[in-house]
């Protein structure tokens, strides 16, 4: 399969500037995967630019703002 990694830069949330997985989806999953975290792209964008990806903040953001 190809990777649309440009397509992918063009949604990607992360605000991250020197991450070189910026737009490769399988590789970024991985990583935070492993790291025990969420992906930017879970977030919405005021949450994500506090860097604060665990799994706890994740599930706390989306039931105060009801998406869960």
């Amino acid at each position: 399969m190809e990777c649309k990694q440009d397509r992918n830069r063009s949604f990607c949330n992360c605000s991250y500037e020197p991450c070189s997985k910026k737009g490769i989806c399988c590789e970024c999953l991985q990583y935070h995967i492993k790291s025990g975290e969420m992906p930017a792209c879970f977030f919405p964008d005021d949450i994500e630019e506090g860097y604060d990806r665990s799994v706890g903040n994740f599930v706390r953001i989306w039931q105060e703002r009801k998406h869960i």
